[in-house]
C-alpha cells in the first residue's frame, strides 16, 4: 500500500480513534499534509516538552494557519518535572545518560503515553533510512508499548529526497532550523547541527558515546534504550 492508502485505510477503519501524532519535523509535515488532503477533520497530537526550540512553536502557528486545523497540545506533569529538577537540576542530561532517559521519560514519553490512551491507532513519521534502529520498522503493527493500538508508519519505506521533494512540490512548511544544518529536531538543549559527512541524526544526544541508540523511548521502548545504557556504563562524553 501507498501512504496516501495507508493513512485512506486508518480513516476509514479508525475514524475518531485516529490520532496523527507529531513533532512537526519534515517527515512528520509530509504525513500532516497527506492526512489533511484525506481527512481535515484528523486529529493531531503533539507533545511540548517545555525545552523546544522558538523554531518549533512558530511552526506550530503556521500549521494551525496553513491548515485551519485544531493542534492537541500535550504537556508533561509539572510535579514531575520539578521532582526531575531539583533532585538533577535543568541540564542534569548532560551528566549522564541514564538522566537523559529519565528526562525524556518524563518530558515526552510519559505524556504522550496518557494522550493516547483514548485512542484506537495513531500515525507517525517514521523511516526506515533514519536509523539502523528503524531499518525494519513495518508500515503497519501493533504497538505493544501503547496498549497494543495500532500504530501506522506511512512513509516507512521513502528516502529522505522522496521526502524533500514532496516538500518542495507541495510548497509544505517545514522548521526553520533545517536551513541552518539541523537534520533531526527534538529539544533545544538536545539538538545541535550536523557536519558534513555525519549521520543524520548525529546532531540528537550528540555529547554521549555514538554506540547508544539516538531515541527517547517513544519508538524505541524506554527499556531498551536503558538497556544500551547499562551495557555502556563507561561511556565517553564528546565536548
Amino acid at each position: 500500500m501507498s501512504s496516501d492508502e495507508i493513512i485512506e485505510w486508518a480513516v476509514e477503519t479508525f475514524g475518531s480513534k485516529l490520532a496523527l501524532v507529531t513533532s512537526f519535523q519534515v517527515d512528520g509535515m509530509v504525513i500532516l499534509d497527506k492526512a489533511h488532503r484525506i481527512d481535515p477533520n484528523i486529529r493531531v497530537l503533539t507533545v511540548d516538552t517545555g525545552r523546544l526550540p522558538s523554531e518549533t512553536h512558530e511552526l506550530i502557528d503556521r500549521v494551525r494557519d496553513r491548515y485551519s486545523c485544531e493542534i492537541e497540545v500535550h504537556f508533561p506533569d509539572s510535579e514531575e518535572i520539578s521532582s526531575l529538577v531539583t533532585q538533577h537540576g535543568a541540564n542534569g542530561f548532560y551528566r549522564s545518560s541514564s538522566i537523559r532517559m529519565l528526562c525524556c521519560e518524563a518530558r515526552k514519553v510519559t505524556p504522550l503515553n496518557q494522550a493516547l490512551k483514548p485512542f484506537e491507532a495513531w500515525i507517525s513519521g517514521l523511516r526506515r533510512s533514519q536509523s539502523v534502529n528503524r531499518a525494519d520498522i513495518p508500515k503497519v503493527e501493533i504497538d505493544q508499548a501503547h496498549d497494543g493500538i495500532t500504530k501506522l508508519n506511512p512513509l516507512a519505506e521513502w528516502t529522505h529526497d522522496e521526502v524533500w521533494a514532496y516538500i518542495n512540490e507541495n510548497n509544505v512548511p517545514y522548521n526553520d532550523l533545517y536551513d541552518k544544518g539541523y537534520t533531526s529536531i527534538g529539544c533545544a538543549p538536545c539538538t545541535r547541527p550536523i557536519e558534513p559527512g555525519e549521520d543524520a541524526r548525529a546532531g540528537r544526544w550528540w555529547w554521549e558515546n555514538g554506540s547508544l541508540p539516538k531515541e527517547c523511548g517513544i519508538h524505541l521502548s524506554p527499556a531498551a534504550v536503558k538497556a544500551a545504557i547499562d551495557e555502556n556504563t563507561n561511556f565517553t562524553i564528546q565536548e
